[in-house]
């Protein structure tokens, strides 16, 4: 089977982003964005997702990070929904619960061709380094919409932000690395009745 790859660029007034994703991949990323956070917390997210990652960005952070991580979310998105293609022969579901300290959390993901986004998690405060914790949310529920997927958080006890953060991007890297992978039992079918997700 042929490698399922994305390319994607986006460009507005707020950001420009460049970004090339193979599902298929082993972990190579190279990370250039201007939020030093997210920047760690994509590299750990394509560590764990066998993903290779580039990613390319420039934003208007002189205002704040908002519009250059919720750019990023859209575009990362955007890039699942064309490599997946038809989806034929995945397992279409992946979850994965996964501590990170004393933190738990619990990541699933359907790609569906639908959108819909939930995430409880509660942050004591306002910025984990030189990005803030609500943006967390925005960049998630972006990339739910954009890759036209249902995707579930959830965290549970914690007391650091980092930690809970950082457990987010890998469980959900964890969750999608299950639901890309190939169910060799069905290689040759749409995991939907409908015949097409």
């Amino acid at each position: 089977m042929k490698n399922r790859l994305a390319k994607i660029i986006r460009n507005t007034n707020e950001t420009q982003i460049e970004l090339s994703l193979n599902i298929d991949g082993t972990a190579k990323r190279q990370i250039d964005v201007p939020v030093g956070f997210l920047s760690h917390m994509l590299d750990l997210f394509a560590k764990h997702g066998l993903l290779d990652l580039n990613v390319l960005a420039k934003g208007d952070i002189f205002i704040d990070e908002h519009h250059t991580v919720e750019d990023i979310g859209i575009v990362l998105g955007q890039a699942f929904y064309e490599a997946l293609g038809e989806k034929r022969g995945i397992n279409r579901y992946g979850f994965f619960v996964l501590p990170m300290d004393e933190v738990l959390v619990t990541a699933a993901i359907d790609f569906s061709g639908r959108y819909s986004f939930t995430m409880d998690c509660q942050f004591n405060r306002e910025m984990v380094g030189d990005m803030s914790t609500e943006i967390v949310y925005d960049f998630w529920d972006a990339f739910a919409q954009n890759a036209k997927a249902n995707v579930y958080i959830k965290v549970e006890n914690g007391r650091n932000d980092h930690h809970k953060i950082e457990g987010i991007f890998k469980a959900i890297a964890r969750a999608i690395r299950v639901a890309c992978e190939y169910d060799q039992r069905a290689l040759d079918q749409v995991p939907s009745t409908k015949g097409s997700l």
